[in-house]
């Protein structure tokens, strides 16, 4: 039986404050009030934008997402798959070239944040706290994103080729990538699912459905924001 929304935020509230307290006594430079006094208009003005761009495209939340998920696979999350270059760089990863995408979404809204507080904000807290925004605005649960970040100046392609889980792997293969960097087959499940955005309904890449938001939106957040945080340097 599924559970109810109200038990579902139970449980992964749980998990999320394991993972917060596992994350900050790791990374203790990491914190929610990071851009409080330096750019504290900095998450409406990431909400708006984000909003705006799932009303124009409402696939975009999925993307945005899962933006975030390759960039924090490959040394952590320091933006790194948003740099360009040559055909070495991450974009043109297996599991990124002709299908990563949101890249203009997250210039718009560096863009947005640049006009505000110039020279102050990560490209990395940018992508966490659009990530968050497209789970909330599409139906999921909230959480409060560690801001600190800074942006990698490396993109490595066989890096992420070789980290990034990829469609054509087996099943074992891409369990194994998920345990590699300290999750778990739920994170699995949530984060490689292939999302399909038809109304309510969420079809997910392994032959799991339901009508329910929950499945792909309240599994990992919590989870897999306390073992991925290894990022302010």
């Amino acid at each position: 039986m599924m559970k109810s929304p109200n038990n579902f935020k139970g449980y992964y509230y749980s998990l999320f404050m394991i993972s917060l307290m596992l994350c900050l006594g790791a990374r203790s430079q990491l914190t929610t009030d990071f851009y409080s006094q330096t750019c504290p208009s900095l998450l409406s003005t990431v909400r708006k934008q984000v909003q705006s761009a799932i009303k124009t495209e409402m696939r975009m939340a999925a993307s945005l997402l899962r933006l975030h998920f390759h960039d924090c696979f490959v040394n952590g999350c320091d933006a790194s798959v948003l740099l360009d270059g040559d055909n070495s760089t991450e974009k043109f990863a297996l599991a990124n070239v002709n299908s990563a995408r949101g890249f203009e979404v997250i210039d718009a809204i560096k863009s947005a944040v640049e006009s505000s507080c110039s020279g102050v904000v990560s490209c990395a807290d940018i992508l966490a706290i659009a990530a968050r925004d497209s789970v909330v605005l599409s139906g999921g649960p909230t959480w409060r994103v560690l801001l600190g970040r800074r942006d990698g100046l490396v993109s490595n392609g066989t890096l992420a080729n070789a980290a990034l889980p990829s469609p054509f792997e087996a099943l074992d293969a891409i369990i194994q990538k998920f345990v590699d960097v300290g999750l778990n087959i739920t994170d699995v499940v949530s984060l490689s699912g292939n999302l399909l955005l038809r109304g309510n309904q969420k079809v997910l890449k392994y032959g799991f459905q339901t009508s329910s938001s929950w499945i792909l939106f309240s599994r990992w957040p919590y989870n897999w924001i306390g073992k991925v945080c290894h990022l302010r340097q």
